[in-house]
């Protein structure tokens, strides 16, 4: 967490002054050229007036000097212009015995200097005709209180944008400090997980986690639910084998093994049950369980080919059909999937007459998967005992052989409910009612 405050610290720093400078930067070069084009208006109209006091006398043109600014009577006060024209050029007397030497084209200029204090000038040279004759008048003003007033703007706005920096440096560090605060509290609750202090992480988040939190802990309860089955079988399998290889056991140390036939067929069902329940137990070891994110089951690519396998193995006169929807996608583990229609449809072809069908609806909160066959059924008297927890249906319906075990597990882990109920088709009918995953 420290590394990611340090990285959003030093980029927000490094954004904030690459912005500011060209933002300070601008900003005064804005303000300077809209007070020059203010200054410039004003110059201009100082030579207008210049060259209205251009009057005609005796000797030709005359400077009538009433008509002037008395500005451009002191030394030096920062006012100053000069008038060329055929016959000589006139300057103001504040220039005093200085020459303020004229620009080589009209317009305003910012590159002159005058004086001891070498002033810096602002110089607007106008082109006119006065009674006929060419006149260029320069009209100049002191630049430098105004590039004296933006170097200090530029020290003022560097001193507040360095307190603005800092401030929003501390308001960031406290910000991100508390957004990250969250994550932080996550972080904690995931090392208690690997200390086992805790199964899950805490749901109460910010908006922007909760998908995150839903996701780690639907992996989580996925994990614990897979080592839980996982011990379950393998637990089951000890017990399962514990029976038959005492039996074995046995057999193998009788000393007329050799003459006794029904010893050798007593040993050959004793290994055939060690090998089914091998193939069961492992079977359910292997199930994923509530699917993780993203698996899927197509019921257009999947199911066709189940039937058609089914179809093969239990004869050409047996109809199977399915009312699927065109496109349906389940939203579970494709392997668990085929494990659970697997066997339903199997057990429906070994008890059908003639005809099995497959349904399956999508409603507004559920799927609906509906396994209907015309075999024998089951009597409604045994169909709450053989759904109940804990049994298995091969075992308790005598008769019936419904190897239906690793379905059961299957829809207890998905929040489903499966129940059994008379078919439309006169035998069996198995539903089963799987909850939309959010």
């Amino acid at each position: 967490m420290k590394s990611i405050q340090a990285r959003l610290s030093l980029g927000l720093i490094a954004v904030l002054v690459l912005v500011g400078l060209a933002l300070a930067q601008l900003s005064l070069w804005l303000f300077e050229v809209g007070l020059q084009r203010y200054l410039e208006t004003g110059l201009r109209k100082e030579s207008e007036n210049l060259l209205i006091a251009l009057v005609r006398g005796q000797s030709g043109l005359e400077l009538d000097e009433r008509r002037l600014s008395s500005a451009y009577q002191r030394p030096f006060s920062g006012y100053y212009f000069r008038i060329d024209f055929d016959g000589g050029s006139w300057r103001s007397r504040s220039l005093w015995d200085l020459d303020m030497p004229a620009p080589a084209s009209s317009g305003l200029h910012t590159d002159l200097q005058l004086g001891p204090e070498n002033q810096q000038l602002l110089v607007l040279r106008s082109d006119y005709r006065r009674f006929g004759q060419p006149i260029s008048i320069s009209v100049a003003q002191d630049y430098t209180p105004v590039r004296d007033q933006f170097r200090r703007m530029q020290q003022i706005g560097l001193g507040l944008g360095l307190v603005a920096l800092i401030l929003v440096l501390v308001l960031q560090r406290i910000t991100v400090t508390r957004s990250l605060r969250p994550l932080e509290r996550v972080r904690g609750q995931i090392a208690q997980l690997q200390q086992g202090k805790r199964s899950q992480l805490d749901t109460q988040v910010p908006s922007e986690l909760e998908p995150l939190v839903a996701q780690i802990n639907h992996l989580l309860a996925h994990t614990e639910d897979s080592l839980r089955r996982s011990r379950n079988a393998l637990g089951n399998l000890g017990h399962a084998l514990k029976t038959p290889l005492a039996v074995l056991l046995s057999l193998a140390s009788s000393e007329h093994l050799k003459d006794a036939p029904q010893v050798r067929v007593q040993l050959r069902e004793q290994l055939q049950q060690i090998q089914q329940r091998l193939s069961r137990e492992l079977n359910r070891a292997r199930l994923a369980g509530d699917a993780l994110p993203g698996a899927q089951f197509d019921c257009d690519a999947e199911l066709p080919g189940l039937l058609s396998t089914l179809g093969m193995i239990h004869g050409e006169g047996l109809e199977l059909s399915q009312r699927v929807p065109p496109g349906l996608l389940l939203p579970w583990d494709r392997e668990d999937l085929l494990e659970l229609l697997g066997n339903l449809l199997d057990n429906a072809c070994k008890w059908a007459d003639s005809e099995v069908r497959l349904t399956i609806e999508e409603q507004a909160e559920r799927y609906q998967l509906v396994i209907d066959d015309d075999g024998p059924g089951i009597p409604e008297s045994d169909r709450q005992q053989v759904l109940e927890r804990g049994t298995r249906l091969d075992e308790q319906v005598d008769g019936h052989g419904l190897g239906l075990g690793i379905v059961r597990d299957i829809v207890e882990v998905w929040g489903g409910q499966m129940t059994l109920q008379d078919s439309p088709l006169g035998g069996l009918q198995v539903s089963i009612a799987l909850p939309r995953r959010g």
